[in-house]
């Protein structure tokens, strides 16, 4: 959507600055507008009828919970839920570089190579 400047017609009228639409464009938006108000409207109904069923409280709740009753108790240690040991994938060996089978040096310059 460009913006237009404010310009003077050559018939001498003045014409403010202003935004043009591209053709379809207002019937887009006013289309893509009222979807989102409808989906707005329709989760906002749903959490209301949510709240005022009957059997819910309707409260919200105000974390963390805590209780007097909790207050003097120690925590006791989480203890593990399972009673079977867990075998994870043993990670590979790095393999150490294979050692030279040559035992005498090599002299590249009787080959014709230069160095």
């Amino acid at each position: 959507m460009p913006f237009i400047r404010s310009y003077v017609r050559k018939d001498g009228t003045s014409v403010r600055s202003h935004f043009r639409w591209a053709p379809g464009g207002r019937r887009q938006m006013t289309i893509i507008a009222g979807v989102a108000l409808a989906v707005f409207a329709y989760d906002n109904n749903a959490h209301t009828a949510q709240s005022n069923s009957p059997g819910s409280s309707g409260t919200t709740l105000d974390f963390p919970i805590r209780s007097d009753k909790s207050a003097g108790r120690k925590m006791t240690k989480p203890q593990p839920t399972v009673s079977y040991p867990i075998k994870f994938d043993a990670p590979k060996r790095k393999t150490t570089p294979p050692k030279p089978t040559v035992s005498y040096p090599i002299d590249f310059s009787t080959m014709g190579g230069k160095r």
